[in-house]
């Protein structure tokens, strides 16, 4: 990395009206060797998170510290879609205008499991298995049964109710301990003595007094370890959601396992797995958690893999649409037979402005470029002093201030050392990000070459191994065969004039292609297999008309369990919005398919404007 670049924060920014700053179903995962089976879904998010990032980010200023910087403001240094090198169609149609995420609701994602269904939450019922419930009547009260259910209400969360153990024996605090958690699945037990008496002290789960460590809770020997079911979440991370149950259930958020991790601003739906815990207290969290629903409840002896589904369905709204219905046929019809180029989407970039296109070395900036950043760059670049750029910064837990923390510790001419001072997790997001801004560079240049058809020189894969096509064997194979490398020591190149194309863009940069092991494994990269074009399947649309803005377009799973009626359209409605849905698998953006329909920048910096010119 060049001494006068900084990185920027790889945190995405908050929720915004209209904004791509999301993962499309899925986060950004860490990459298998064949890509082009398992990207997005197969792990932890490296951008920032999919897991990680949505509570106050670590290197985030609160908004008292943007000085009054409106977000339109903030994205006038924003990247695009070039910037990133997604420069190519695949269709000849006329693109039109629409607004994308107007609404969280406008986009929702519904997991597809490894057995190829359509992940849906539509039952909250608790299953029944032949498990003998303990004699709860015996041992407890009505009195003690009614104080125990008021305790259980969120409200209630700080207070405990006690139960005197009169003709104490262990039996029948065994009996009391497993009476009220069996009943009463958010409350928490344990013995305490006062005055020479002892009592069951119940406690709510998601309190402040709760044992940190909960007592176990009884579980029968027939009974499947793991318990799995649906989670709907609206407006959340994966991982905040996860994070949060483990909250409230006194767990470690290890203790759950997912196939794959879902947007925040979206409304999602995905299988989750946790380690012995029941039904019963997985669904109380129903009546005390926000925009998240758990049900579908099944006991099963194995958890969930990382990578394990087969893809995302998705039902999206682009709303305020300017095309004629024509032309919403054309895009579409046109997605549906020959779909699109499958680019790394904006999301795995974020929204921030660079000071070069060089500093992609090392990574690729993730954040909305706010005035103190600016500041702090221009600081750096004018002085080459970390200690002078460092005073910019308002927050110097930040990237940023991490960054300068090592160049000052360690000297501008250790580099590496200096970058080990950021997260691992952001480290990673980097290279990863470097490796597809290549990635899509290369893909464009090779559709401009070649156009839609095979050619000698392109790879196809055999199993997990890239083969080159001779002219005879490029006859026979179509576009969707081809594959592309991400740039690795274990991948081969095309062996047409893109191969050599590879090996010129990384030099630029100061890569070596033949040497890309590293002292320090994190920067050393194996690289992995891309297909070039992919196309969706269980492709539908409608164009709606409607008149409320503020409604929502799509009937959500929640909505029928509470039998909700469905949205109810105008003809005559003065807004026009297209509704598409579509199946992908997990190595796609589903804004890419999107942006081949409208023939828009879908860059966040790019969807603001709309938005700019559309509310104002």
């Amino acid at each position: 990395m060049a001494e006068s670049e900084l990185v920027s924060n790889p945190t995405p920014v908050g929720e915004k009206r209209g904004a791509l700053q999301d993962g499309d179903g899925e986060a950004p995962a860490k990459k298998p060797k064949v890509e082009c089976d398992d990207e997005n879904g197969s792990g932890p998010n490296p951008d920032g998170g999919g897991g990680e990032e949505e509570e106050e980010p670590e290197g985030e200023a609160s908004d008292g510290e943007e000085g009054g910087e409106s977000f339109a403001d903030m994205m006038k240094h924003g990247l695009t879609e070039t910037d990133v090198g997604i420069l190519k169609y695949v269709s000849d149609h006329e693109g039109f205008s629409g607004i994308l995420k107007e609404r969280y609701s406008d986009f929702v994602v519904h997991e597809i499991n490894k057995q190829g269904k359509i992940v849906h939450l539509d039952d909250l019922s608790i299953p029944t298995d032949n498990v003998q419930q303990p004699q709860d009547c015996e041992v407890l009260t009505e009195e003690q049964k009614k104080q125990l259910s008021e305790l259980q209400l969120f409200k209630n969360k700080e207070g405990n109710v006690s139960i005197e153990m009169i003709d104490d024996t262990k039996e029948k605090r065994t009996l009391v301990h497993k009476a009220i958690k069996t009943l009463f699945p958010g409350l928490e037990t344990k013995t305490e003595e006062k005055d020479g008496q002892k009592f069951i002290v119940a406690y709510h789960a998601a309190g402040k007094k709760a044992l940190a460590a909960p007592r176990k809770h009884f579980w029968p020997k027939n009974r499947g370890s793991y318990c799995h079911f649906v989670l709907y979440k609206e407006n959340k991370d994966t991982m905040d959601a996860i994070n949060l149950l483990s909250k409230f259930l006194r767990l470690r958020p290890n203790m759950f396992s997912y196939m794959g991790t879902k947007d925040k601003r979206a409304i999602t739906v995905q299988e989750i797995a946790v380690l012995k815990i029941t039904a019963e207290r997985l669904a109380h969290l129903n009546k005390c958690l926000m925009n998240l629903k758990l049900g579908n409840f099944c006991y099963k002896n194995h958890p969930l893999k990382l990578g394990e589904l087969q893809g995302n369905h998705f039902t999206v709204v682009i709303r305020n649409i300017s095309g004629t219905d024509e032309q919403v046929h054309q895009a579409m019809t046109s997605l549906k037979q020959t779909g699109f180029i499958n680019y790394y989407g904006m999301q795995r970039f974020g929204t921030t402005a660079v000071a070069t296109q060089q500093v992609g070395r090392f990574c690729y900036p993730l954040n909305t470029e706010k005035e103190y950043v600016v500041r702090c760059r221009e600081e750096w670049a004018k002085s080459q002093d970390p200690e002078a750029a460092l005073k910019k910064l308002p927050n110097k837990r930040c990237v940023e201030g991490q960054l300068l923390r090592g160049l000052s510790m360690y000297g501008k001419k250790n580099i590496v050392t200096a970058f080990g001072q950021i997260p691992r997790n952001n480290r990673l997001m980097y290279v990863h990000s470097y490796q597809s801004v290549v990635w899509n560079t290369m893909v464009s240049r090779r559709i401009e070459a070649f156009g839609l058809k095979a050619v000698a020189g392109d790879l196809v894969l055999r199993g997990t191994t890239a083969h080159p096509l001779s002219a005879e064997e490029a006859e026979t194979h179509s576009i969707h065969d081809i594959v592309m490398p991400l740039p690795g020591y274990d991948v081969i190149y095309p062996s047409h004039h893109i191969g050599d194309g590879y090996r010129e863009l990384l030099s630029a940069d100061g890569l070596d292609l033949d040497n890309m092991r590293h002292k320090v494994k994190d920067y050393s990269l194996a690289g992995a297999y891309r297909r070039i074009i992919i196309t969706p399947t269980n492709v539908s649309w409608e164009v709606i008309n409607y008149d409320d803005p503020r409604i929502s377009l799509v009937h959500s799973d929640f909505e029928k369990l509470e039998n909700k009626p469905a949205p109810v359209f105008n003809k005559e409605g003065k807004y026009r919005a297209l509704r598409m849905e579509f199946s992908l698998p997990p190595s796609t953006y589903a804004t890419m398919a999107i942006r081949e329909v409208l023939k828009l920048d879908t860059s966040i910096k790019k969807q603001t404007q709309l938005n700019t010119v559309w509310f104002n």
